[in-house]
């Protein structure tokens, strides 16, 4: 580990470049230019005469915007491995009780963890939905934000929250629920205390209620009503198994969609995470109100959810991020492997043509700033947008031959980082990370594991 470089003057030539711009410009061999933590040019060829910038040499790369990663549960790196062969709804009520036990620091520990290996992997901009809050565990909201400052990723954290608990007729147990007041009034002082509007944000704030088999029509109500009132956005799982399904029908007589759609929550300020199992109506919904979607495969393949229509959201007009979703149903967390797995899942459906490799990186990029609202600022590489961006090293035994660097990189082996800079600053170097001790932060998630399974006994 070293001293992450701090924004300066910055050239990246003799790479390709694919752009993500609406246009779709790529070159074979490029440049681009970085003045403090925006974009000045971005070009074929060599980049102009800057003294004094930083000069990296990328032959034999591929220069990217940096990975946006929609949907997470940092918290679950502590608790990784531990039902790999499960339902969702098994899955979560083996887990709740080991849960119960974090507090802030492990919380912290496992951010930390769980960010790195986002950086690792080609991520500038993540959120999290962090929705369990057990009793005196400190100021878990806190702790992972400060763990996201320390390994330098532009942050959009989900205060979450569950007030349905299984004496309710609930899924997590009552010991992991807050009531609706506490979390109306955490959700307003998380957002005044944290949540900033300017361009070149590092840290803004969501509300999210968890979902609809843990949180109260009153909340998800209420939740809406104070989000708009203070300008942030809402997130929420919609539609993730045939069990949620079920749920809803059995419970409030119509689909998880149409709950939610009743309660207010469809939207240009709302993005659903998973969004499985939705009919041709429910798309058409999405797409008319602007609502946005969450896709997970990798998550959603480690627990047999089911297959997203992604590509039928596309031609409707949803937008389409990508997650990696919580560390406990996707141990990997490497967000460069969810476009391949989005495709892959995609043609499952309906064929080779169903999804292509440009537009799996366009759903890894661009879509997720489209979602977290930020499609001015990320999400393509453009002058006067935020410096963040991944340049990936081609050059390997693995990817020689393949001639397009954009099907290299989506339906190739995972590449390694050569760099990668977030508003300006060089978070990754060579694959490693510049900001933090990652040996130390595997130690501190190893033993923090072993003491949350021992608690739980």
């Amino acid at each position: 580990m070293s001293d992450a470089a701090e924004p300066g003057n910055l050239i990246i030539e003799g790479c390709a470049i694919a752009t993500v711009n609406a246009a779709g410009t790529e070159y074979r061999d490029g440049h681009i230019l970085v003045r403090g933590n925006r974009i000045e040019a971005v070009g074929p060829g060599p980049a102009p005469e800057t003294p004094g910038a930083t000069r990296i040499d990328g032959r034999g790369c591929l220069l990217t915007p940096g990975l946006v990663n929609t949907h997470h549960h940092l918290y679950q790196w502590v608790t990784r491995g531990l039902v790999p062969d499960a339902t969702l709804f098994e899955w979560l009520t083996t887990l709740y009780p080991i849960w119960a036990g974090i507090d802030a620091d492990a919380t912290r520990i496992a951010a930390t963890g769980g960010l790195a290996a986002l950086a690792r992997s080609g991520c500038t901009t993540t959120t999290d939905h962090h929705y369990v809050f057990p009793r005196d565990a400190g100021d878990l909201l806190a702790a992972e934000i400060d763990a996201a400052a320390q390994v330098g990723l532009r942050f959009h954290p989900c205060r979450g929250s569950m007030d349905l608990g299984r004496s309710a007729g609930g899924l997590p147990p009552d010991s992991v629920i807050e009531t609706l007041d506490d979390i109306l009034t955490a959700s307003a002082e998380a957002v005044a205390r944290y949540h900033d509007t300017s361009f070149d944000s590092m840290l803004r704030i969501a509300l999210a209620p968890c979902s609809p088999f843990s949180v109260s029509a009153d909340l998800l109500r209420e939740s809406a009503v104070l989000a708009r009132e203070l300008g942030v956005r809402l997130h929420t799982h919609v539609a993730e198994t045939l069990d949620e399904e079920e749920y809803c029908r059995a419970t409030h007589g119509v689909t998880p969609a149409e709950y939610l759609e009743k309660l207010g929550w469809i939207g240009p300020d709302v993005w659903w995470a998973h969004a499985i199992h939705l009919d041709d109506t429910a798309i058409g919904t999405m797409a008319r109100s602007g609502t946005g979607a969450a896709h997970c495969p990798t998550s959603n393949s480690r627990l047999g959810a089911g297959i997203a229509r992604t590509a039928d959201l596309l031609a409707a007009g949803v937008a389409v991020g990508l997650g990696v979703d919580g560390a406990a149903s996707n141990e990997a967390s490497s967000l460069i492997e969810e476009p391949r797995n989005a495709l892959f899942l995609a043609r499952q459906r309906g064929g080779p043509q169903s999804l292509s490799v440009r537009t799996a990186l366009d759903m890894a990029t661009m879509g997720g700033a489209r979602i977290l609202g930020r499609a001015d600022e990320i999400g393509s590489l453009e002058p006067g947008k935020l410096a963040d961006f991944a340049l990936w090293d081609l050059s390997t035994p693995a990817h020689a031959g393949i001639e397009d660097p954009i099907t290299a990189l989506i339906l190739g082996s995972a590449p390694p980082l050569a760099a990668l800079v977030v508003n300006g600053r060089i978070i990754v170097r060579h694959g490693e990370i510049q900001t933090i001790d990652e040996e130390a932060a595997g130690r501190d998630v190893a033993r923090t594991q072993a003491a949350l399974v021992a608690k739980a006994g």
